[in-house]
C-alpha cells in the first residue's frame, strides 16, 4: 500500500483548497455536507421536542417559524439536492466512465466555493435573527410584511444555484465528451442515466429559482408590482415560477437515488439489472414530465379548475415511469443470489420508503382528496417518505458501497447493518403516525395543538429521537474505519464497473492505463462470483 493514490499526494491545507482533482472536491463536499446535515437535523429535534406537547412549552410561535424554515431551507438546498451528485457522482463520474477527470476541473472547484458561500449567506441570516417565511418565501408575506433576514437567505440559495447549474453542466460534458472506448450509451451504468438527467434539470429548472428570487427581492426593496396585486402584480404567479423549479428539484433529489439503487440491487443480487434501457429512459421520462407537474402544489391557491385537472393528470403520468423502476428492480431481486450487506438493506429499505411515498403522492395528485389534506401533515410525510426515506437511504447506501473505494478501508458490517435497520424503523415511527394525523386534520406549520393529537405526536418524536442516532452511528463508525479499518482491496464487492478496476484509493490519474470496455454493463459472470470481502 505505498504506492500514491489520491489521499497520499499531498497532505497540506493548501493542496486541498485549490486541488482540482474530483476525487478530493467530493470529499470538500462531503464535509460540507455533514457539517449542513447536522445543523438541519438540529432544527428537526427541536421542533420535534416541541411537537412532543400539545401546548408551548419550548420556544414561542415567532421562534417555530424561524426554525421550521431554517429546517426547509438548510436541508433542501444545502443538504438533499447536491449531497448524491457532489459527492458520490462527483468521486463516481470519472472512474465510472474510464476518464481521469471531469471535462471541467477548475470549473468543479469553483462550484464548490461558490456552494461554500451561498451556504456561508444562509447561516449568516439564520445567526443573525433567522427567517419565518417557511423554505418556499411565498409572497407577500416575503415581499412587504416578513421582518427577519429574507433577502439575505434568498441570497444564500441564490447563490447556491449557480454551484448546481456548474455540477450539472459538467457531468452533461463529461457523460458525452469523456467516456472510455467502447462505453457506448447502453453500456453506461444506471447511476450515470440518473445523473445525466438530474443535470439537464439542475441546467434549466434552476435558473428559473433564481429569477424567482430576484424578482421577490425586486418587490421588497423596489416596490416594483410583480406580485403584489395593489400595484399590478400577480398573486399567483411566485408560486408558478417557484415551483415550476421546486417540483422538479424533488427529482434533482429522488433520480441520483434511484439511479445509487440500481448499482446496489445489481451487486448484491449478483444480476444485470431487468430491463435496463426501459429504466434508463425512465430517469429521462421522470426529468420531462416533470416539468409538466407544478401546478398540483396549487390545487386550492384559485388557479382554473381545468388547469387544475391537467396538472392531476400529468401528476399520475410521471408516476408511470417511478413504477417502471420499482418493478424492474423488484424482478431483477427475483431468484437472484441475494446477499444482505449492507448496502443491500439500505436499497431494500429505499424501495419500500419510496414506494410508501410515492402512492401517497397519488392521493395528493387527486383533486378532492388534496383540498381536505393541503398543508396538512399528510403532506409532511408523504415528502419527507420521498426526500428523507428515498434520497438519504439511497445517499447512505451508496456511501457504504463505494466507501471502500473512497478511503482504502473497510467498515464493520454489523455496525453498519445496525444502522441500517435503526433508520427503517426510526424513520417509520416518524414519519408514518404524521400520515394518521394529516388525515385527521392537524395543520403543519402550528406549535399549538388540540390534545386529541398528542399520542401520534408523542410517538412520532420517538421514532425522531431513534432516528437521530441511527444516522450518527455511521458518523461513527464511518469515521474510525477511515483510519483503522482494515485495507480494503480493488473489488471488495466483486462488481464488474470500471471503478472496481482501478486500486483502492484509486490514484491521483484514476487510471495507470486507458481502460477499454468490451461488454455489456451488470454482467456478473463466473470470474466475478467470489465472495465479497469485507469486515
Amino acid at each position: 500500500m505505498s504506492e500514491k493514490n489520491y489521499l497520499t499526494t499531498d497532505y497540506t491545507l493548501r493542496s486541498w483548497l485549490l486541488t482540482t482533482d474530483h476525487k478530493r472536491i467530493a470529499i470538500l463536499y462531503f464535509a460540507s455536507l455533514i457539517f449542513f446535515f447536522f445543523i438541519g437535523g438540529a432544527a428537526a429535534t427541536a421542533i420535534r421536542i416541541e411537537l412532543a406537547t400539545p401546548q408551548a412549552d419550548l420556544v414561542s410561535s415567532d421562534i417555530y417559524n424561524r426554525l421550521f424554515t431554517m429546517h426547509g431551507i438548510i436541508m433542501v438546498w444545502f443538504f438533499l439536492i447536491p449531497s448524491i451528485p457532489n459527492t458520490l457522482g462527483n468521486f463516481m463520474v470519472p472512474l465510472m466512465i474510464g476518464a481521469r477527470d471531469l471535462a471541467f476541473p477548475r470549473l468543479n472547484l469553483m462550484s464548490w466555493y461558490i456552494f461554500m458561500l451561498g451556504g456561508c449567506t444562509a447561516l449568516f441570516a439564520i445567526l443573525a435573527g433567522g427567517i419565518d417565511t417557511g423554505w418556499t418565501f411565498y409572497t407577500p408575506f416575503s415581499s412587504l410584511y416578513s421582518n427577519s433576514y429574507v433577502i439575505v437567505a434568498a441570497a444564500g440559495v441564490f447563490i447556491a444555484g449557480f454551484s448546481s447549474i456548474l455540477t450539472g453542466l459538467n457531468f452533461i460534458v463529461t457523460i458525452h465528451r469523456l467516456r472510455a472506448p467502447g462505453l457506448t450509451w447502453y453500456r453506461l451504468p444506471l447511476f450515470l442515466w440518473s445523473l445525466y438527467a438530474t443535470s439537464v434539470i439542475l441546467v434549466l429548472a434552476t435558473p428559473v429559482l433564481a429569477i424567482t428570487l430576484l424578482l421577490m427581492a425586486t418587490e421588497r426593496f423596489f416596490g416594483v408590482g410583480i406580485f403584489d396585486p395593489r400595484i399590478g402584480g400577480d398573486p399567483l404567479l411566485f408560486q408558478h415560477l417557484f415551483w415550476f423549479y421546486s417540483h422538479p428539484a424533488v427529482y434533482i433529489m429522488i433520480l441520483p437515488g434511484m439511479g445509487v439503487i440500481n448499482e446496489l440491487i445489481s451487486c448484491f443480487s449478483r444480476k444485470p439489472v431487468f430491463g435496463y434501457k426501459f429504466v434508463a429512459w425512465a430517469s429521462l421520462a421522470i426529468a420531462g414530465v416533470g416539468f409538466l407537474v407544478w401546478g398540483h402544489h396549487m390545487f386550492v391557491s384559485g388557479q382554473s379548475l381545468i388547469a387544475s385537472l391537467v396538472f392531476s393528470f400529468t401528476s399520475f403520468i410521471v408516476a408511470v415511469p417511478s413504477a417502471i423502476k420499482v418493478f424492474n428492480w423488484t424482478a431483477t431481486l427475483h431468484k437472484g443470489s441475494l446477499r444482505f450487506d449492507a448496502p443491500m438493506l439500505y436499497a431494500l429499505a429505499f424501495i419500500g420508503l419510496f414506494t410508501i411515498g410515492g402512492l401517497t403522492g397519488l392521493f395528493l395528485a387527486c383533486l378532492a382528496f388534496d383540498v381536505h389534506a393541503t398543508d396538512t401533515y399528510f403532506v409532511v410525510a408523504h415528502f419527507h417518505y420521498i426526500m428523507v426515506g428515498g434520497m438519504v437511504t439511497a445517499y447512505f447506501g451508496g456511501l457504504h458501497y463505494w466507501w471502500p473505494k473512497i478511503t482504502g478501508r473497510l467498515y464493520s458490517e454489523y455496525w453498519a447493518r445496525t444502522a441500517a435497520i435503526l433508520i427503517f424503523f426510526g424513520f417509520n415511527l416518524t414519519f408514518f403516525p404524521q400520515f394518521i394525523l394529516g388525515a385527521e386534520g392537524m395543520p403543519r406549520r402550528y406549535h399549538v395543538y388540540p390534545p386529541e393529537f398528542q399520542v401520534w405526536n408523542v410517538l412520532s418524536s420517538g421514532g425522531a429521537v431513534i432516528l437521530a442516532v441511527a444516522y450518527l452511528m455511521p458518523l461513527v463508525y464511518l469515521g474510525y474505519s477511515a483510519f483503522f479499518g482494515a485495507r480494503a482491496p480493488a473489488n471488495p464487492w466483486n462488481a464488474p464497473g470500471l471503478e472496481w478496476q482501478t486500486s483502492s484509493p484509486p490514484p491521483e490519474e484514476n487510471f495507470a492505463t486507458q481502460p477499454v470496455v468490451t461488454r455489456e454493463p451488470y454482467q456478473y459472470n463466473e470470474a466475478f462470483e467470489a465472495e465479497p470481502q469485507n469486515a
